[in-house]
């Protein structure tokens, strides 16, 4: 089968089309034939040594893939010739993919094979950390750094539609107003402004009650100082480094903060499927009423990986990066 693959790490260089054996679906696993896949942040940091897969996973770049099911267990609830979309460990770069069953989920039906490819990933990621593990609710804020990036984009959305009120950091107009509508209402700019001090402007002190960051270190201190008494703040990337030269844990203990970490790759299966599930009686619904969309900035053929890899480290993007598998 036709993959991109890469012989030594380093820069988007490094990325061409080549031929890999196709995988074979273990006896819970479905075959997929790959349609569309999706950029992630992982998958740089994975083609420059950074973030090897784990045990097991494919060496294949690729953490989501949307195609039709070519071969499936007996019983499994998806026909051959299915259209789904998943999460997956590895492997997304290629014609073909193997997608443990309770991960599958069945692309909306009004939706292009490109469209279904910016989800999964994107919106697991948001909707783990602001549900499963930040306990947004109702009412509460949150603060979206990232806001024009993929899971950034798609949390603003379920944010929205869970009712909470959202606040959100860009750093270009054109981010900001993406924001905007998708349903931010604090819109900041923090090449421009001090994002603690616009929460705690627009909240009266009180701040927010969910942050969630891809940031690190540099935002450590404004991240604290802008989250409520009891709040929750969730770090899913460290784009700005991971070591802080000055490390205060007093906000912590004073305002009861809790501070969580994880990455969806590496979340055990049974706790990804239980995600997955929850995740789908959320947001399926929204997905075909229209009031939930993947963002897409742009589409590269399968080929063109390497430029899409460099397009992405430009930052120039307002959601997914999508390769097409023909």
């Amino acid at each position: 089968m036709r993959a991109i693959l890469y012989d030594s790490v380093g820069g988007p260089d490094v990325l061409y089309l080549g031929e890999a054996p196709e995988p074979e679906p273990a006896a819970d696993e479905l075959l997929i034939r790959v349609r569309a896949t999706a950029l992630n942040r992982a998958d740089l940091l994975q083609r420059r040594g950074a973030y090897p897969p784990p045990p097991g996973a494919s060496p294949i770049l690729g953490l989501e893939v949307a195609g039709e099911v070519v071969r499936a267990p007996d019983g499994a609830p998806f026909a051959i010739g299915e259209r789904v979309m998943a999460v997956v460990t590895g492997g997304g770069y290629a014609e073909y993919a193997c997608v443990p069953l309770g991960m599958a989920m069945r692309v909306p039906e009004s939706f292009a094979w490109e469209q279904a490819a910016a989800i999964p990933e994107a919106f697991l990621t948001a909707y783990l950390n602001l549900f499963t593990l930040g306990g947004l609710e109702a009412g509460e804020r949150v603060l979206i750094h990232a806001g024009g990036s993929g899971v950034g984009t798609a949390a603003i959305q379920l944010a929205r539609e869970a009712g909470a009120q959202v606040f959100a950091t860009a750093g270009t107009p054109a981010k900001l107003a993406k924001c905007r509508e998708l349903g931010a209402t604090l819109a900041i700019n923090y090449r421009q402004e001090d994002f603690a001090a616009v929460v705690r402007s627009a909240t009266n002190g009180h701040g927010v009650d969910v942050l969630l960051d891809f940031i690190g270190a540099p935002n450590w201190a404004a991240n604290l100082d802008a989250l409520a008494i009891g709040g929750r703040l969730m770090l899913i990337g460290f784009l700005g480094g991971s070591k802080a030269t000055a490390l205060d844990l007093a906000p912590i203990l004073t305002k009861s903060l809790r501070v969580t970490g994880t990455t969806l790759r590496r979340t055990p299966l049974p706790q990804k499927i239980a995600l997955t599930r929850a995740f789908e009686a959320f947001a399926m619904p929204r997905f075909q009423s229209g009031s939930l969309r993947p963002v897409l900035d742009r589409v590269f053929p399968l080929a063109e990986a390497a430029a899409a890899h460099r397009y992405m480290e430009s930052n120039q993007n307002i959601g997914k990066i999508v390769l097409r598998v023909d």
